[in-house]
């Protein structure tokens, strides 16, 4: 009859109807897939997908860590397990079957796991629920694999030859599709990471730090600007030990300045500042519903310098328990947030500072011998103030500069007894002593010349018995020389040396000084 097809041609056009839908299908699931930017959304997509193209019981994706030599199994589709298998666990790639798709770039077919072919963890863990036979199938973007999609059913031999070509197909497209939420996720990562970088930079900005100049011309803080040129170039870790006030903070700002890593972030934070309980979120940061109070993600210090520098001041004051932690990141840039197990690559140069004895706190059990020598690797000894006496009018002058111009006054004129007198003092608070004094004889300053605020200081080291008395009272006469005899007033000898009136008189009166001398 001439309505009757052929069967020949009713074969063919089967065959075009079922391309047909076979393509209509993977246009369906390629729409579906490529909207998802966000993983949790993505993942759920991708399991709808897989559930279409071919019956299973279980489905799994499993992304290749280039840095640990690992698989990371998201978007588990298992509905019946027993919870054996599950999302975010890790397996190694070799002697997996995943790990053979990925490696050889082709699909495989296993029709009975129950053989030994592969006696890697996760596939006792498949046999222990129940997955009898399985296909895992590469996710390939061009010449790359990014890891492997896995479909798994509780019979034997579940999976032919005519199930590879639509899996691969599907392949293909959820391979695209994590490759540009991969992306995503990086870029909405880096926004982050830019904006607390603002927002930590900013109140560094705001907070008040020792100046960016390194001031000193003597041979004691040559050698440590010798020092500093010679290790910034490198990446090694730098232990800078010194007194409190000795500037060891300019010596890590510097070593950063001059380092490659000068274009990335400089963060600082202080081991004895933070409460113990605290400086672990503070240092590798916190996932939300870590701890009470913990209300949302937080990143720490490590991620903040992340291509940059951290300066981990006063670091004889960590605690013992977080010691550990501290030495795997210094050995293998590597941590977890507290609260997650998501391992975080940072790649970060660790600066140690303290002004505590280290190898004494060795001795008293306080402090890890392997960290001690992980932080040691180049040790930098900022000396004493009293030790680089030279330096102190340089740096006079650098303070009353910088104060002047910040009061919008105008002193042009240091005496050279005061600075004769600033210069052979104990200075026990070192440079941070120096600069809080000059701050405050900037502010007492009425006219051009500096009225340095001397009684305030602890006076010069006596050369004999006797001296010290004599040169406090030889200055004070001085001055009062030079005022005639005045003592009150915007030109008297109490305004010059930064005294209140009734101070020096009581001075003068202690001392055996008459002003009628004068």
């Amino acid at each position: 009859m001439g309505g009757e097809v052929a069967p020949r041609d009713r074969e063919h056009l089967q065959i075009e109807h079922l391309q047909l839908e076979h393509l209509q299908l993977l246009l369906e699931v390629n729409n579906a897939l490529v909207s998802k930017l966000d993983f949790h959304s993505l993942f759920q997509a991708i399991s709808t997908a897989v559930k279409r193209v071919v019956q299973h019981d279980y489905s799994s994706l499993c992304l290749y860590d280039e840095a640990r030599d690992e698989f990371h199994v998201h978007a588990l589709d298992f509905p019946g397990g027993k919870g054996l298998v599950r999302e975010q666990i890790t397996f190694k790639v070799a002697g997996s079957p995943a790990g053979r798709a990925f490696t050889e770039r082709k699909p495989l077919v296993v029709e009975n796991l129950d053989q030994e072919q592969f006696p890697s963890y996760a596939t006792r863990q498949l046999l222990a629920e129940g997955i009898r036979s399985a296909c895992w199938v590469p996710l390939l973007r061009g010449e790359r694999c990014i890891g492997a999609l896995c479909v798994g059913s509780r019979r034997l031999a579940a999976f032919g030859q005519e199930n590879l070509a639509p899996l691969f197909s599907v392949a293909t497209q959820v391979a695209i599709a994590v490759e540009n939420a991969l992306a995503f996720q990086q870029i909405r990562e880096l926004k982050e990471q830019l904006t607390k970088e603002k927002t930590y930079l900013e109140a560094e900005i705001r907070a008040d730090h020792y100046p960016a100049e390194i001031v000193g011309d003597s041979p004691e803080w040559r050698q440590v600007l010798e020092q500093i040129e010679t290790v910034a170039p490198t990446d090694a870790t730098v232990l800078i030990t010194g007194e409190t006030g000795t500037g060891k903070e300019v010596v890590a700002r510097a070593i950063h300045d001059k380092s490659w890593r000068r274009s990335h972030t400089f963060v600082k934070v202080s081991c004895a500042a933070v409460p113990a309980g605290l400086l672990e979120s503070e240092l590798f940061g916190h996932e939300k519903g870590a701890f009470t109070g913990a209300i949302a993600q937080q990143i720490g210090r490590f991620e903040h310098a992340h291509k940059g520098t951290l300066l981990l001041d006063e670091i004889g004051d960590i605690p013992m328990e977080l010691q550990p932690k501290l030495l795997r990141v210094l050995q293998e840039q590597q941590f977890e947030r507290l609260g997650s197990s998501r391992t975080t690559q940072v790649d970060t140069r660790i600066i140690a500072a303290t002004n505590r004895n280290l190898k004494e706190l060795l001795e008293q059990r306080q402090f890890r011998e392997d960290l001690y020598y992980r932080l040691n690797v180049f040790p930098i000894a900022v000396p004493a103030l009293c030790e680089r006496r030279s330096d102190i009018p340089l740096l006079v002058s650098y303070f009353v500069k910088k104060y002047a111009a910040r009061m919008r006054k105008r002193i042009d004129e240091i005496p050279a007894d005061a600075m004769n007198y600033l210069s052979q003092c104990e200075w026990p608070g070192n440079i941070r002593e120096l600069e809080n004094l000059i701050e405050r004889s900037v502010i007492l300053s009425r006219g051009t010349t500096l009225q340095v605020a001397l009684t305030e200081l602890r006076s010069p080291l006596p050369t004999s018995p006797g001296t010290l008395a004599d040169k406090e009272r030889e200055y004070i006469v001085k001055v009062l020389r030079e005022c005639q005899g005045t003592i009150g007033g915007a030109n008297g000898a109490a305004a010059r040396l930064g005294l209140k009136r009734t101070t020096l008189n009581a001075r003068l009166r202690k001392l055996g000084i008459s002003r009628e001398q004068f």
